[in-house]
């Protein structure tokens, strides 16, 4: 087991497990945390699955994970490997069972004083238009062509039926649509999983919030956001749901099978991996990003229904999208011109200034990033730098993290104080669709978003821009 004393301290943020420390590391292991968040860390197992991660095949520089590190399936989430696409492999467990969860945030036109009185009817007009919940059908049940074509073109499918504009494509991470999908490789099962939860929100830590925000730090970056203090935000947080599940499903039994042939060894099967560039290593990767494109139509579909919902109560259709970023992807991408097949697992995207990657709107500024928070606590929005490209492989932190599994907040936590303390005192709407669910997310089962935050901001890897605070919040 590793322990305090393992550990190089190389800046108040910033900690490397050396390369020596185990016989098959190939590359260091490295994590952003301040000295104080080291006891929570090694609570769990991440730490070792860190290390496990340095000794796949083909890594680069170092295993790297974030503040909001925590433990998961593989890799631990909050963790980055960037792979050699020529030499090393891919692993699903480097990406996860909800392939490409993410976030979206949404831009309104007006202010908290303009609407704090219509909060009520419009949170429960989106919670109706809005399905949500474990395995709950959505608006659409779509027939095997119409599933492939979601699966192939994923938010542009959702343009083309009128579920929003063309230029609401240029605000999504790979304008939500991974061209190199193939839907043919998506199972049967999986597909059926997908066919009637197209925009739907699902249960766990997916959420619908709108928000306020509260703080500008920003004042240059947040104007061409299109943000100022006290304007309403709406931020979607869902992925690709059974589907995405699936195909990971599928894929690791297969991968697994297939590391014999390759004669690789992993010190651990949940890391079961291939070469890239074998015919078993791309078939995972364009079903992969077959179940990604599923998951930005989702979200897209999901935000159709929001400006519907927005317009009923409020008259007025005033929600434009400031970015859409994924947290559990694999993508190919280029660094000191050489290709890396870039894992980020629980992890965000956080392209500098100057990428080709990003639009127009976002070349001066960089990639605005979404970073939400507990039920209940603030969320954040920032932006890449430079430093990102150079020390993170242009990523940052996905949210909070996990502080307390989900048993352990259902045995430790009290339904009627939480929700006193979010309703009550806090003056937050809520609409939470089970017991459960809701003690599984409360914010004392998550590390303190602020601190997390700070970590990604002074390290450099990330600049604030404004914090949001949540008015109503909607659970599966």
């Amino acid at each position: 087991m590793i322990e305090v004393k393992d550990l190089k301290k190389i800046s108040d943020y910033l900690w490397e497990i050396p390369k020596d420390f185990r016989y098959n590391m190939k590359v260091p292991a490295r994590f952003y945390a301040t000295q104080t968040m080291l006891p929570q860390i090694f609570k769990d197992r991440s730490l070792n699955q860190l290390v496990n991660v340095t000794a796949l095949p083909g890594i680069n520089k170092y295993a790297l994970a974030m503040p909001d590190i925590h433990e998961g399936y593989g890799f631990p989430i909050g963790g980055v490997a960037a792979i050699e696409a020529e030499t090393g492999v891919i692993s699903p467990g480097g990406v996860g069972y909800d392939i490409n969860c993410g976030v979206r945030l949404l831009i309104s036109q007006l202010f908290y004083e303009e609407i704090k009185d219509k909060l009520v009817d419009l949170t429960n007009q989106i919670q109706r238009d809005v399905p949500s919940g474990v395995g709950r059908g959505g608006m659409l049940r779509l027939n095997t062509k119409e599933l492939n074509n979601v699966l192939k073109y994923g938010a542009r499918w959702a343009v083309q039926k009128g579920y929003g504009t063309e230029d609401d494509l240029n605000y999504l991470e790979e304008n939500g649509e991974f061209k190199i999908a193939e839907p043919t490789l998506v199972s049967d099962q999986a597909k059926k999983r997908g066919a009637d939860q197209i925009g739907t929100l699902g249960a766990g830590n997916h959420f619908l919030e709108i928000q306020k925000v509260t703080e500008v730090f920003d004042l240059d970056i947040a104007k061409q956001f299109g943000v100022e203090k006290n304007k309403i935000t709406v931020m979607i947080h869902t992925g690709s749901r059974g589907l995405g599940h699936q195909v990971c499903t599928d894929y690791v039994r297969l991968l697994d099978r297939a590391a014999v042939k390759y004669n690789i060894k992993i010190p651990d099967r949940e890391l079961a991996c291939v070469p890239f560039k074998s015919d078993e290593g791309q078939k995972y990767f364009k079903a992969m990003a077959a179940a990604a494109n599923f998951a930005w139509c989702n979200r897209q579909l999901i935000m159709h229904r929001v400006r519907g919902a927005w317009q009923r109560i409020l008259g007025k259709q005033q929600l434009q999208p400031i970015y859409d970023v994924a947290h559990n992807i694999a993508k190919l991408e280029k660094y000191d011109d050489k290709v890396y097949v870039v894992h980020r697992k629980g992890a965000t995207r956080c392209f500098g200034p100057g990428q080709v990657e990003l639009s127009e709107k976002y070349q001066q500024t960089g990639q605005p990033v979404i970073i939400p928070g507990s039920m209940g606590t603030a969320s954040y929005l920032l932006s890449g730098t430079q430093k990102a490209m150079v020390e993170t492989f242009g990523s940052t932190c996905h949210g909070a993290g996990r502080a307390m599994s989900r048993t352990q907040a259902l045995k430790n936590l009290d339904y009627n104080k939480l929700k006193q303390h979010l309703e009550k005192e806090q003056g937050i709407i809520l609409r939470a669709a089970s017991t459960k669910g809701l003690l599984e997310e409360a914010p004392e089962a998550y590390k303190n978003i602020d601190e997390v935050v700070e970590v990604v901001y002074q390290s450099g890897i990330a600049k604030k821009i404004a914090k949001l605070k949540p008015l109503a919040v909607i659970k599966g």
